[in-house]
């Protein structure tokens, strides 16, 4: 004989109860810590906009650089700094041994003794002029020779000062004009200078760089002047840069075949580096074009053939949202319907949420 066993409804009903609190106290939210680590962004309508790259490079600001020019010929004896230091204004960053320091020096010393008996001159020539033996005429001369040796030593230690002498180590000391970085070296110990060369080293604080658009002729009608534009690096790829298209040049690059634009860009945590490659992001602009809801490739979950996006109510109220997409650039994608404007998305470690809100 078989029995059966029944659990009193009262228990049942009482199991239940408990699972729908335990569901009900693990309900997800964000937490702080997690708040941090992701992007809430609200939905807004724009124009359908096709996207085009243009290729670039982060260059300094030439505006705002100093460069160095060597006063003097001789010889480098020794350098302090390379390519890409941080440099301090008056900071020694080269040495220079050169003839024309001896020359100084020597006429340094020499004025210096013409100088001594000119005011010895001049001081019996006043006694003189008081016990009326001598005139004021051989006054005034005594006095007038003393100025032009004063006059002359001044130049000659201002010319010292100017190439910033070092007469322990009988050579010249490049110091740094101002604060910033390195960022062109053309010296090295045992190269021989001379005045007027080329620039011995280049210093910019590289709080402000150009970035340097290569356009190409079927590009052109689509470049305008303060066109806004997005910046993308290898060195941050998930990073995008901001900035406006400043100054559009008129004349093809002889050596690239390709017309330049500038691109003035804010550096304040210094991550664009002279040298480095850029992807420059820009729309085409169409008056026509239809308006969309628009929101960032990013933020678009791609899983089991189906687009989902994280819509952000407040901390303990999120939902995962099937969309179907219209259109996409390569930054955005476009809706008609499905999510509304003012409506908010997380843009930023969606994926996390996604997998714990499943």
């Amino acid at each position: 004989m078989k029995y059966i066993y029944l659990m009193p409804l009262a228990l049942l009903f009482s199991c239940n109860e408990k699972e729908t609190v335990t569901e009900k106290n693990e309900k997800f939210c964000l937490n702080d810590d997690l708040k941090k680590k992701v992007t809430i962004e609200e939905i807004k309508r724009e124009p359908v906009s096709e996207t085009f790259t243009l290729t670039g490079n982060v260059t300094y600001n030439s505006d705002n650089v100093i460069q160095f020019t060597s006063l003097i010929n001789g010889v480098v004896t020794n350098t302090y700094f390379s390519l890409g230091d941080y440099v301090k204004k008056g900071q020694v960053l080269a040495e220079i041994k050169s003839t024309e320091l001896n020359g100084l020096q020597s006429e340094n010393k020499s004025v210096e003794s013409q100088l001594a008996v000119a005011q010895r001159q001049l001081a019996s020539v006043k006694s003189m002029f008081e016990d009326g033996i001598a005139s004021q005429k051989d006054l005034i001369q005594a006095e007038s020779e003393v100025k032009v040796l004063k006059a002359s030593l001044e130049n000659i230690k201002s010319n010292l000062a100017l190439y910033s002498a070092s007469p322990e180590k009988s050579v010249f000391q490049i110091k740094a004009p101002s604060n910033g970085f390195i960022v062109a070296k053309n010296m090295s110990s045992g190269m021989q200078i001379s005045s007027g060369s080329d620039p011995l080293f280049t210093i910019s604080d590289l709080n402000e760089v150009w970035v340097m658009v290569n356009i190409y002729a079927t590009d052109m009608q689509n470049i305008k002047e303060n066109m806004e534009v997005k910046i993308k690096t290898l060195a941050y790829p998930d990073e995008v840069f901001s900035g406006k298209i400043s100054a559009l040049s008129q004349v093809f690059d002889a050596e690239e075949h390709v017309l330049k634009a500038r691109i003035v860009m804010k550096n304040t945590d210094l991550k664009l580096k002279p040298g480095m490659s850029a992807d420059i992001i820009l729309n085409k602009s169409n008056a026509s074009a239809e308006s969309l809801f628009a929101v960032p490739v990013k933020a678009v979950i791609f899983d089991d053939n189906q687009n989902f996006l994280v819509v952000y109510k407040d901390d303990c109220n999120l939902e995962i949202r099937q969309v179907d997409p219209v259109t996409k650039n390569r930054e955005v994608v476009y809706f008609d319907k499905g999510i509304q404007e003012n409506e908010k998305i997380i843009s930023k470690n969606q994926l996390l949420i996604y997998e714990s809100l499943k």
